[in-house]
This record gives C-alpha cells, sequence and structure tokens, in this order.
C-alpha cells in the first residue's frame, strides 16, 4: 500500500465556492450620485496630500511652501464644492426618482367609503326655515 492507498478513506469535501452571494444590507447608491462621491473622494484626497506637502515644505522653508499653500487654499474650496455636490446630487435624485406618489390604500378606502355613504343616502332639500330668510324678505 502506497501513499496514495491510505488517503483513499478519507473523504473528499465538496469543492465549495471561494465566496457566497449575500443579499446587499443597503440599496446600491443611484448612478449619479456614486460619480459625484468618487469624484469628491478623489478631490479630497488630492487636496489632503497638497496640504501635507504645503505643512513639510513650510518646516523645511524651501521655497515650495508659498506655492503649495496658495494651491492647497484653492483645492479646499473645489472640496468643499465636491462635497456639496454629492449632496445636492443626492436631494436631487431623491426629489426625481425616490419617493413615489400614491395614496396609501387607507387613504383610497376611506374615499370609497364617503362615496358609498353618498350614494346611499338621497340628499333631501333642506326645509325653508332651515334655509333662512329669503333674499328680498324683510326681518
Amino acid at each position: 500500500m502506497d501513499a496514495m492507498d491510505k488517503d483513499r478513506d478519507i473523504p473528499e469535501r465538496a469543492a465549495r465556492p471561494l465566496w457566497t452571494e449575500e443579499p446587499a444590507r443597503r440599496h446600491r447608491l443611484p448612478d449619479p450620485v456614486r460619480t459625484a462621491a468618487v469624484r469628491a473622494v478623489i478631490i479630497v484626497a488630492v487636496t489632503l496630500v497638497q496640504a501635507m506637502v504645503a505643512v513639510l515644505s513650510a518646516l523645511a522653508g524651501s521655497w515650495l511652501a508659498f506655492p503649495a499653500v496658495l494651491t492647497t487654499v484653492a483645492s479646499t474650496v473645489l472640496a468643499t464644492w465636491g462635497v456639496l455636490d454629492v449632496w445636492v446630487t443626492r436631494q436631487v435624485w431623491k426629489q426625481r426618482y425616490g419617493v413615489v406618489s400614491r395614496p396609501s390604500s387607507t387613504a383610497r378606502e376611506l374615499r370609497r367609503q364617503r362615496r358609498r355613504d353618498r350614494k346611499a343616502k338621497p340628499v333631501a332639500a333642506p326645509r325653508a326655515a332651515e334655509r333662512g330668510p329669503a333674499r328680498g324678505a324683510a326681518a
């Protein structure tokens, strides 16, 4: 009996996949919002790198400190715009596509009930005394 025969009595494991699919916990962001978010993350990352270059070159006394600070200020304004763009894009998407405007079933049922009640009760003409005095009559 060689080494290969010894392993034959060990049951072979079933091949299992490398990963298993799980349902997402949250819905995926809409495409325009995701695009704006990626853009904002890239802009913020570049701004942080520029800020580090500005700080380190200022500490080293390099000539690069002044231009780096100027570009960092400009990038900070741009990063703020990028983050606001994500927020605005998300709000616009929600307003356009996020809300399904239809009456709830309870509201619809109440309207049906009122309609049935109106049809079931014939509306009687009000009596003259309930109407009040006639237009031309003296009080």
